[in-house]
């Protein structure tokens, strides 16, 4: 039986994700701060048969990936897919972004998403299977103002991941980035917007058809997805065009109107 660690799998595309490893047989051991949400999303989850483990566990905190690594192993769990999902944004103009929630994003986005990687990427490898699901995003394919920090981490999630790749091979152990623009999760609501951003109304998916994409590119060993068709369009169009004029976009895009 193989057995799924989601870290951030209490909303948006980690719950759905939980719940698309769940549908196709997989058991779960699932990754948030609150035990109360995860013990009801755990509920929730067991009604499709499966064996589901629950680990409290702040990842943005020094340490965390490290405590949430021993919990997993200290509970004889054998982990064959790794998702990398729980990640939060800021958003604003850079400077006037407290420095407070701009280390806790990099600790939760990049520190913790690396280190819960190197430590099991050791133990898939001597087993020789495994699957790494990174969350990365469209944002991850160009300089993002208003949420500067925020695209940077997007970037290193996707650069390792590709690193990673040419690495992994021959070992049995597959890598892949998941890369979806705009998704109806909360996502602004957690970022302390003051509203949606013009990106979010002008296109947004729901977090099931992106979990699904997902899934679906990491079972068949695709190294990066990028769901729905618009999105893959500007991703492509963003790798071509002049830099300049693809950051006043993207800024102008992570505005929000008055």
């Amino acid at each position: 039986m193989s057995t799924a660690l989601v870290t951030g799998a209490t909303e948006g595309i980690g719950l759905e994700l939980a719940r698309v490893f769940a549908a196709n047989g997989w058991d779960l051991a699932i990754v948030a701060r609150n035990q109360e949400r995860l013990d009801a999303t755990a509920a929730d989850l067991r009604a499709s048969g499966r064996t589901i483990s629950t680990f409290a566990c702040d990842l943005s905190l020094d340490g965390g990936a490290q405590a949430l690594f021993d919990k997993v192993q200290a509970a004889g769990l054998r982990i064959d897919a790794l998702v990398n999902n729980a990640g939060i944004a800021t958003h604003g103009k850079f400077a006037d972004i407290p420095t407070a929630d701009e280390l806790a994003m990099l600790h939760l986005n990049v520190v913790a998403l690396t280190q819960l990687t190197k430590l099991y990427l050791p133990v898939m490898i001597a087993r020789g299977s495994g699957n790494v699901l990174m969350l990365a995003s469209t944002s991850a394919f160009q300089p993002g103002p208003y949420m500067a920090a925020y695209y940077a981490t997007k970037s290193y999630v996707l650069s390792l991941a590709e690193a990673l790749e040419v690495e992994l091979r021959g070992t049995g152990v597959r890598i892949t980035a998941l890369c979806p623009g705009a998704t109806h999760t909360g996502f602004t609501r957690r970022a302390n917007m003051s509203g949606e951003t013009r990106l979010f109304r002008y296109n947004g998916m729901d977090p099931r058809r992106v979990a699904l994409a997902g899934y679906r590119g990491m079972r068949s060993g695709r190294l990066i997805v990028v769901p729905g068709i618009i999105n893959n369009l500007l991703a492509f169009v963003v790798r071509i065009s002049p830099r300049k004029i693809v950051s006043r976009i993207a800024g102008w895009l992570n505005q929000v109107p008055d």
